[in-house]
């Protein structure tokens, strides 16, 4: 069951990794947005692939992303969720009634990512910049009663990549790609990770794009069911798309709202995830 909490946790963060594309933030600028992730799953993705029957867990992640320029070229990001609460549902027996196994729940601070991104070719057709994230362990790795419920993954990584990004159709559209690098600490297996997002802006108001981002375990670390180094999770692959549609009532605020899927994956959680935000640009 441990697997299952900090899959969740990680399938969240990764789709923030890529949120501004190729372009570094204007010096002086930025993006903030305070948000909300949730997903709740009695299904899950095992390690060959094939969807299994497990008691509900789910997670609920309050946040906050912001991008920052520090000069033209250089922007500082930070993903923060400041609160988290992971659950598991009592589980009873379909022919008695009995419960078989209490339910559970944590809250606490959730793990932290902090980084910067340089851009290293600027006001072309295509953008190109380079980022390195930090990924900081400040969640709890053994929550609950029962110690198996996770706010955190308890590694210290670091992730680099390349994000690429075009404007299409007069700057009303867009296209970015990212390719990552995540090197993980204490024995878990490192990943690459392959991303690309399309959008466009529907009139003067809104705004939808669609990111797929795939994870891929190297599979260089220990296995994550040996208790006695206790890894409780490694070698996590999973294909996610996820459609966004924002509202943008300003040049300032605006909202925004998304479903992730998990069309395939291993270790991973198979139900849809939902997230919905307030941004503001500086």
């Amino acid at each position: 069951m441990r697997n299952i909490y900090l899959l969740i946790i990680l399938l969240c963060l990764n789709l923030n990794s890529y949120a501004g594309g190729g372009w570094p933030q204007p010096k002086g600028k930025g993006y903030f947005k305070l948000g909300y992730y949730g997903i709740v799953s009695s299904n899950y993705y095992s390690p060959n692939g094939n969807i299994l029957d497990i008691s509900t867990a789910g997670i609920h992640i309050a946040n906050f992303y912001g991008e920052y320029g520090l000069t033209k070229r250089l922007t500082g990001i930070a993903y923060v969720p400041f609160f988290s609460r992971a659950t598991l549902n009592e589980q009873k027996s379909a022919r008695t009634g009995n419960v078989i196994s209490e339910g559970d729940a944590v809250n606490s601070f959730g793990d932290t990512d902090l980084g910067f991104k340089y851009g290293i070719i600027v006001d072309k057709p295509i953008v190109v910049s380079a980022s390195v994230m930090f990924g900081i362990p400040l969640g709890n790795s053994m929550g609950g009663r029962t110690e198996v419920l996770q706010t955190g993954d308890g590694e210290f990584n670091q992730m680099l990549g390349i994000e690429a990004s075009r404007g299409l159709n007069k700057g009303k559209s867009w296209v970015s790609t990212l390719i990552a690098f995540n090197n993980r600490s204490e024995s878990f297996s490192d990943e690459f990770r392959v991303g690309i997002e399309l959008g466009t802006k529907l009139g003067d108001k809104w705004l939808a794009n669609v990111k797929v981002l795939s994870v891929n375990s190297l599979n260089n670390g220990n296995d994550f069911e040996t208790p006695s180094n206790g890894i409780f999770s490694n070698n996590i692959e999973y294909l996610a798309i996820t459609p966004e549609l924002a509202y943008q009532w300003n040049d300032k605020w605006g909202i925004s709202s998304a479903i992730g899927f998990a069309a395939s994956g291993k270790r991973v959680l198979a139900s849809p995830s939902a997230s919905f935000g307030v941004f503001f640009n500086l």
